[in-house]
């Protein structure tokens, strides 16, 4: 099985800058064929961030390109978002998700992929 946990989430004002992190412990060999960031706001629904494949193949969504980096450290098994020039509309609660098993997710893409883990989130508000 998979655990997820996400930490680095805060307040900081419009035009600061976060970085979350999501550690991962796995059963499986080898790492996950995608890993990604959601967010979901209060009343909305659950929107895309980013996603990286396997091979390091990077996808954003419209609203953070630019601003968001997504990143993977193999060797401590831990997932990146450093999110610059944040802005109020980026308040949300933030989620990391993992499809296991490698190496590719059905349909072949991480941004379509459905993902089976799920952490439990963390807070991020940006006041302006």
């Amino acid at each position: 099985q998979v655990q997820l946990a996400e930490s680095g989430g805060g307040s900081v004002q419009a035009g600061g800058s976060l970085r979350l992190s999501c550690a991962t412990v796995s059963g499986y060999t080898g790492s996950s064929a995608c890993m990604g960031w959601y967010r979901q706001a209060p009343g909305k629904e659950r929107e895309d961030v980013a996603t990286i494949a396997n091979d390091g193949f990077t996808a954003y969504g419209e609203p953070v390109k630019g601003r968001f980096t997504i990143s993977k450290d193999n060797t401590e098994n831990t997932l990146y978002l450093q999110m610059n020039s944040l802005k109020p509309e980026d308040t949300a609660m933030y989620f990391c998700a993992a499809f296991f098993p490698p190496p590719t997710p059905p349909g072949g893409s991480c941004w379509t992929s459905p993902y089976n883990y799920w952490g439990q989130g963390t807070q991020v508000t940006v006041s302006s």
